[in-house]
């Protein structure tokens, strides 16, 4: 018992057929590259099969009116993708919103398990037939009343230049009141005359955080980031009510599991996996991965640090006039930024990483372009692997480099963020005790000691690659 029904459903059309029941499980793990149609749920499965599969011809799928939901052989399957439903009611498999299939090259299964992830919040599995109809029409209607949201225009347009722009004159208002209020003496004027002098140039700008003491490096370093928090925390009406930092972090770990499995599948197969097409519904609504959130991060740094240059420079005395100058030169910057190599991102072009990255395509590095250091022999292996073919590497963007803050951190909740500190603080007393250990001449052992504190309740399950652990 191998075969199934499938019925595959999108907002125009219904296709059903008999088919090998694997081919489900392939359909339903296509569903990771976020199809709206029937078509580019066909192209996803590409990622799963060499050879391009046409739905209507390779399966023998047949178009309709209606699902047919009469099972066959080892049960049924149905792809909804208008209402994002799943109903699989099958003796072959169970797929959920998570598993691993087989890829295959056209003629045999190869090697290469591949993993997929999909978003809980966003489909509905279900085990039965039985009430489908009706999810179905109340969960598409839910859809066509909350069309998705594009946030790329508010967070790279012209709201974000003038949210930055009033942003910065208003903090270079206050600094010039604080100065008047504690000018006295001259030794206090000179000391505040600081928080209005000209912003570091990017290079200072660039590393300020990476210090103990920001302020020790730029005296304007607590201004920049604290308009900085202000945009990414402020809820927004063109961005439905939420804040720029909830829109950007909603599928940041969904996308870099996806980029993850794209990366294994492109290490054992030595073949890059087809990407989004670039007028998908993926790639036009995409979510926001890890290398935007880290790119996004210091384009804003350096947005406000430049910003606040010009604010400074202008000679005007018409405040308008002011903000819409600062705009044009906010939007100005942003585009070179946007444009140009950089060296933080290892000569990188951010537009192209953040396409990559919205396209679900790696960062593969060639030739020895990983090779730190040509004495180790470890990364002369790596180089020599990547130059004879015989082997794929991947350039990350991590944030390890970014301030430590909440606002600033992937993490979703700050109760998240903070029991990560505690645990970072305990590792790093341990280890400063060892250390002190040693050099008292004392016998240390090889493991840590401390006892880990205890996992509440609030850690999430993406954290971990399988299920959580028991408390």
């Amino acid at each position: 018992m191998s075969s199934i029904k499938l019925n595959l459903v999108d907002s125009e059309s219904t296709l059903s057929g008999t088919i090998h029941a694997s081919i489900g499980d392939y359909c339903v793990a296509a569903l990771a590259a976020e199809p709206e149609t029937l078509s580019e749920l066909e192209a996803a499965l590409t990622r799963f099969q060499r050879d391009p599969i046409e739905l209507h011809f390779h399966l023998d799928l047949h178009p309709g009116l209606d699902v047919d939901n009469e099972p066959y052989d080892a049960g049924i399957l149905i792809v909804d993708l208008a209402a994002r439903i799943v109903v699989c009611d099958s003796t072959y498999s169970l797929p959920g919103s998570s598993g691993v299939v087989g890829y295959h090259d056209g003629s045999n299964d190869q090697d290469c398990p591949i993993k997929y992830q999909l978003d809980p919040d966003e489909w509905l599995f279900l085990d039965s037939v039985n009430g489908f109809e009706t999810r179905h029409y109340s969960r598409q209607q839910l859809r066509t009343l909350n069309p998705p949201l594009d946030a790329r225009p508010v967070l790279y347009g012209r709201p974000l230049d003038e949210f930055l722009a009033k942003q910065i004159f208003q903090s270079i208002s206050e600094s010039n009141r604080t100065e008047i209020a504690t000018a006295p003496t001259s030794e206090t004027s000179a000391q505040t005359s600081q928080s209005v002098s000209p912003a570091s140039d990017l290079t200072q700008e660039e590393h300020w955080h990476e210090t103990d003491n920001p302020d020790d490096v730029d005296p304007l370093s607590k201004q920049i980031s604290e308009i900085h928090k202000t945009w990414l925390i402020t809820p927004r009406e063109d961005l439905r009510g939420k804040s720029p930092r909830e829109v950007m972090l909603a599928k940041t770990d969904l996308i870099s599991f996806d980029l993850e499995s794209r990366c294994l599948q492109w290490s054992i197969l030595l073949e890059g996996p087809p990407c989004l097409d670039r007028n998908s519904f993926a790639y036009r609504f995409a979510g926001f991965g890890q290398h935007e959130w880290v790119i996004y991060y210091y384009l804003i740094r350096s947005l406000i640090s430049q910003g606040i240059n010009a604010a400074l420079a202008t000679q005007s005395s018409n405040a308008e006039t002011k903000i819409d100058e600062l705009i044009a030169k906010l939007e100005d910057v942003k585009l070179q930024w946007l444009s140009e190599p950089n060296e933080r991102f290892s000569g990188h072009v951010p537009f192209i990483v953040l396409d990559n990255e919205r396209k679900r395509l790696p960062e593969a590095m060639g030739g020895r372009t990983m090779v730190i250091d040509e004495e180790c022999p470890i990364c002369k292996m790596m180089g020599d692997e990547a130059e004879a073919g015989l082997g794929v590497f991947f350039w990350h963007l991590d944030g390890c480099n970014m301030e430590q803050d909440f606002v600033f951190s992937t993490y979703l909740t700050k109760e998240e963020w903070e029991l990560e500190q505690r645990l970072y603080e305990q590792i790093s007393d341990e280890c400063a005790e060892r250390m002190a250990q040693k050099e008292r001449g004392e016998v240390v052992g090889d493991d840590l000691a401390f006892e880990p504190i205890q996992v509440d309740e609030f850690v999430p399950w993406r954290h971990f690659e399988e299920e959580p652990p028991e408390a």
